[in-house]
């Protein structure tokens, strides 16, 4: 019986009838292919169930259309949004996006990236796990890389949410709704807590109008802590009960609402409370939580600019890395939903983001 061939890119130009350098630019370069065209490619290689042989690609001087992505988990919606923003942007430049999770564990994440330097991916792009309390190690990855989700003045390249910019966002959001005794809850043991931290207090210190009360108590991803002090603080007297609740993080702010409303308290007509970080992975309590517009697309988006960009400019004969710091901060936007008094789910502080393809 004769075995089957393997069908070659000749075959893909044939059964498209297109030439050959088309066939090439479809696969390596779509932006420079018409839509019609692009599609007609694709179609015959799917037909043909061709695939690019990526070994003979790298042999022959090519290089490797793929970046990696390494997230420390996918229970948490910060990664979620990170992925899908960097694959979105990855495809628009012709590359493709493997991602691979780390269990929270820096050991598991080291091997990823080993792996993926082995397969000589043209950039890697790393989200550190929150917990971990490890300096990051950028002297040792020979090829472009960004980290994600983190802030640093180190050298390389970092994108990252505006920590201290949400906090003050969302507490001038407080009172901007009247609030006269704000309650700021959770453990800011991990920095962008207690950068978000900072942000409340500045804000709050700088207006001077409202009592503030910090309970340095509940971690960042276990709503039952947020539930213990919800209800706590709602069964206070009237006169000593907070009327807006901060939480540092939206899976703590789902957990007080239900403390709250557990203790006979109405939310938002008694308290109001709001969250953070904008993670749509804790919005399924039973009242519309009030937080900042999901970030992580937007640092994915980013993420993949940068390594097109040191790609763009690595010098030949290698990549070179770079000695200078490049830190870019996305800038929070106000999430304002029944939690704190708004009935419109989509009131955003900026009437031109559309976060509808973030969650």
């Amino acid at each position: 019986m004769a075995h089957r061939t393997h069908p070659t890119i000749h075959d893909v130009a044939k059964e498209a009838g297109v030439a050959l350098g088309t066939v090439s630019n479809a696969l390596n370069h779509p932006n420079k292919v018409r839509p019609g065209t692009l599609k007609r490619v694709r179609e015959a290689a799917t037909r043909l169930g061709y695939a690019p042989n990526q070994n003979a690609r790298m042999l022959a001087g090519g290089r490797n259309r793929v970046f990696g992505l390494i997230l420390p988990n996918l229970d948490h919606g910060i990664s979620l949004q990170i992925a899908n923003g960097a694959t979105a942007e990855a495809r628009k430049a012709g590359y493709s996006l493997l991602f691979a999770t780390a269990n929270n564990n820096d050991e598991v994440a080291d091997s990823y990236r080993t792996y993926f330097m082995g397969t000589q991916v043209a950039g890697i792009l790393i989200q550190p796990p929150a917990i971990s309390g490890r300096a990051l190690d950028v002297g040792q990855i020979p090829l472009p890389y960004v980290f994600l989700d983190v802030q640093s003045d180190q050298p390389g390249y970092y994108v990252a949410a505006d920590n201290v910019a949400q906090g003050s966002v969302m507490a001038e959001h407080a009172l901007a709704c009247g609030a006269r005794h704000v309650a700021v809850v959770g453990d800011p043991s991990l920095r962008r807590l207690q950068r978000r931290l900072d942000g409340i207090e500045l804000a709050l210190a700088t207006a001077g109008s409202a009592q503030v009360e910090v309970m340095h108590r509940g971690a960042w991803n276990i709503a039952r802590d947020g539930y213990d002090i919800g209800r706590e603080l709602a069964l206070r007297p009237a006169e000593s009960r907070p009327d807006f609740i901060l939480c540092l993080t939206d899976v703590l702010a789902t957990g007080v609402v239900s403390g709250v409303r557990s203790a006979g308290a109405s939310v938002p007509r008694d308290v109001r409370v709001a969250g953070c970080d904008g993670n749509p992975l804790a919005w399924s309590g039973p009242v519309p939580l009030t937080t900042i517009a999901p970030p992580g697309y937007e640092i994915g988006r980013r993420g993949v600019q940068d390594l097109l960009e040191q790609i763009e400019h690595a010098k030949e004969g290698g990549y070179v890395s770079t000695s200078d710091n490049h830190q870019q901060f996305v800038r929070p936007f106000l999430l304002a939903r029944l939690s704190t008094g708004v009935n419109n789910g989509s009131d955003f502080a900026d009437p031109d983001l559309d976060i509808s393809g973030y969650l």
